[in-house]
This record gives C-alpha cells, sequence and structure tokens, in this order.
C-alpha cells in the first residue's frame, strides 16, 4: 500500500471532520482524501470543492464502492453508527468511526464481533491518548518519577453541555441520541486517565440530571426538556490501588474547566486546560518532585509529539497522530491505534457506571 485512500462519511463543511480529519490528513504524506459523503448532493459538492476532493455523494454506498477508498471514516451522529459501520465493514473497508462507536453496549458488542468475523482493521477515535503532554507524564510515571501512584483527581466541564443550545444541537442533551456529557467529554477525559494510570478494578458512580430544561435560542428561545444526566461523579480504585475521583459538569465553570492532579508517594502531576474537552484542548504539564514545595511548568521533549505535523493546531493535532500509527498497523501489521475491541471495553466501562449510579452499589470490573 502506497498512498492510503481516505473516505469520510459526514465530510460536510463545518463538521467535526472539516476541523480535525481533513487537516490531519492534507498535513499527512502517509494520507490522500479521495472521497466525501453528506446527506445531500449540494452539501456534498460544497465540501468537495473546499477540500479538494473530486468524489463528492450525497449517499455512502457510493463512498463505499469507491476503488480509492482504503479507510472509511465514519464522522456523523451516533444513531447511524450501526447502519453505516456495518456497511463499511461489509465493504471489507478499514473503519475509523468517532467515539461512541454506538448507542449503547449491545450495538457495540454486534458491531466488534463483525469487524473480528470480517477480519477488517478498525479504529476508534479516543484521540486524547496522542497529547504530548500525557505522553510525556506516562513516561514520567513509568520512570518512577514521582514514586508510586497513590491518588488521583480530575475536574472537568464538558463546555457544550450549558443552559443554551441551538437547534442543531438541541440532541446533545437527550440521553437516547448518544452524545451526552458522560459519553463524550467525561469518557474522553476518563479514558485518557486510564490510559495513563490503569484501568477501574472497583467503581462507584452518582449520574445527577442538573438542568432540567435547556433553551434552544435560534428557535424562538423554545424550551426543551433535558434528559442526559449533566453532573457525573465517579469514584474508584484502580488496578495500580491507587484512589480515583472523577467530576464532570455540563456547561462551562467559572473556575478551573480542566485540572488533573496525579499524586506520588514522591512527586506530583498536574494537567490543566481552558477547555474540558481533553481530546482538543491545548493541555499545561506541572510537576514537583522530592523536596519541591510547588508544582512548576514542565517542558515536553519534542520526541513527545511524534506523529504530530509542525504547524497543526487545534482539534487535528491528536487526530494526526492516531492516523500516524494507523498506517503503520496497516503496512505493518502493528496494533497501535486504539480499535473497536478497545471501543468495546470503554463501552462496558459506561454501562458499568449507568448501573452503579442506578443501583447505587459499587461496580467491580477486575
Amino acid at each position: 500500500m502506497s498512498t492510503i485512500g481516505v473516505g469520510i462519511i459526514g465530510g460536510s463543511q463545518g463538521g467535526w471532520a472539516s476541523i480535525s480529519h481533513i487537516p490531519a490528513l492534507k498535513a499527512l504524506p502517509d494520507f490522500e482524501l479521495r472521497a466525501v459523503s453528506t446527506s445531500r448532493q449540494e452539501s456534498a459538492n460544497a465540501a468537495g470543492k473546499e477540500f479538494g476532493v473530486e468524489a463528492a455523494f450525497d449517499n455512502h454506498v457510493d463512498l463505499l464502492a469507491h476503488p480509492g477508498v482504503d479507510v472509511v471514516v465514519v464522522a456523523v451522529k451516533v444513531p447511524h453508527h450501526r447502519e453505516l459501520i456495518s456497511a463499511a465493514i461489509d465493504a471489507g473497508k478499514t473503519v475509523y468511526a468517532e467515539w461512541p462507536l454506538a448507542l449503547n453496549l449491545a450495538e457495540a458488542t454486534e458491531l466488534t464481533r463483525r469487524a473480528e468475523a470480517a477480519g477488517v482493521r478498525t479504529a476508534i477515535g479516543l484521540q486524547g491518548r496522542y497529547h504530548p503532554e500525557l505522553r510525556f507524564a506516562r513516561r514520567l510515571i513509568e520512570e518512577g518519577r514521582i514514586g508510586r501512584v497513590i491518588g488521583t483527581t480530575m475536574v472537568g466541564s464538558g463546555m457544550v453541555w450549558g443552559g443554551e443550545t441551538t437547534r442543531a444541537h438541541a440532541y446533545w442533551y437527550d440521553r437516547t441520541q448518544g452524545a451526552t456529557p458522560l459519553t463524550g467529554a467525561a469518557l474522553h477525559a476518563i479514558d485518557a486517565l486510564n490510559v495513563t494510570l490503569g484501568q477501574f478494578d472497583q467503581l462507584s458512580a452518582n449520574l445527577v440530571l442538573g438542568r432540567t430544561q435547556v433553551t434552544v435560542t435560534d428557535d424562538g428561545n423554545t424550551v426543551v426538556p433535558v434528559t442526559a444526566p449533566d453532573q457525573i461523579s465517579l469514584t474508584g480504585t484502580l488496578d495500580s490501588g491507587a484512589a480515583a475521583s472523577v467530576f464532570y459538569r455540563g456547561g462551562t465553570s467559572r473556575g478551573d474547566n480542566f485540572r488533573w492532579e496525579i499524586n506520588g508517594t514522591d512527586g506530583d502531576l498536574v494537567l490543566t486546560a481552558p477547555w474540558g474537552n481533553v481530546q482538543v484542548t491545548d493541555l499545561t504539564l506541572q510537576a514537583g518532585f522530592g523536596t519541591d514545595t510547588a508544582v512548576s511548568p514542565l517542558e515536553v521533549p519534542a520526541e513527545y509529539s511524534a506523529g504530530i505535523p509542525a504547524g497543526l493546531v487545534g482539534p487535528a493535532r491528536n487526530v494526526a497522530a492516531l492516523y500516524t500509527d494507523l498506517a503503520r498497523d496497516l503496512r505493518e501489521g502493528t496494533r497501535l491505534v486504539p480499535d473497536f475491541a478497545y471501543a468495546h471495553t470503554r463501552h462496558q466501562l459506561l454501562a458499568a457506571i449507568e448501573s452503579a449510579s442506578s443501583e447505587g452499589v459499587a461496580q467491580t470490573l477486575g
């Protein structure tokens, strides 16, 4: 495989793919964007023109049939994932699906098994692990710079789940649509915690509906009900024995919108950001070791930005790093990127969190 051809389902102008996947692909010589599809031919043509792609379709079937497409990116609303991912798998394509993989654990299980049975390679959009600051933090922990990790606390904001929204984004507040504070901002942050410090062995959770209604500002200030819990509390023990506490709120805070402390027997790491969606924001890393009485900024060595093209900024940075690993996986047979099997474990975690909250009983995951 020389240049790897990519087709994006959900490539509309101004959409997620346009600010993350497409800039990443254009900056990476291993890939070429060869097709886009949207729900209307007019928007598909506009996207094709803007992104320099001749193959622009108003349906996924034609995109899947395009001979130059090796990797299919599914970047649409979660309720459509099952149909589109299944079709891509049946077409024998490598599939890169945005997170969440599916609406629920049952659908995630079905898609994971389907991909495994078909023998196709998969990737899931959990790119937060590729932050250079997180890579460096993991190395510091592995080298014992903060001693044994004994506890961690994370507090963040979901940002977009505030008291007002637009008609196009009202679905964020509906728990049946798959894009909630728990499945979105909170899970991305929890996954970063797990990748850095290990998985939960046991957890308790409390999911609270703080806002019961939201105002749709571009629809005559219509008020619609909120069904997705927007106050998320999670406490537990990691498989390393360290204590962990996570709190995520909907909307924004006038204080800190992201702060994560990792406390060890001989040091502390602190990661902060102005934006609570960890996978897309810029992180700042501070640390204190040994006899230090406070944390101070740490410069991240350039080697931890491997896979991120120089000059690439914003949401595209971590997505580009994931694509870099995907190229290696496809060419060398490695297993570097988080795939559907890994996504399935994240859906199992979501199910455990929901059960712990609804039943009021700690869940054992180990």
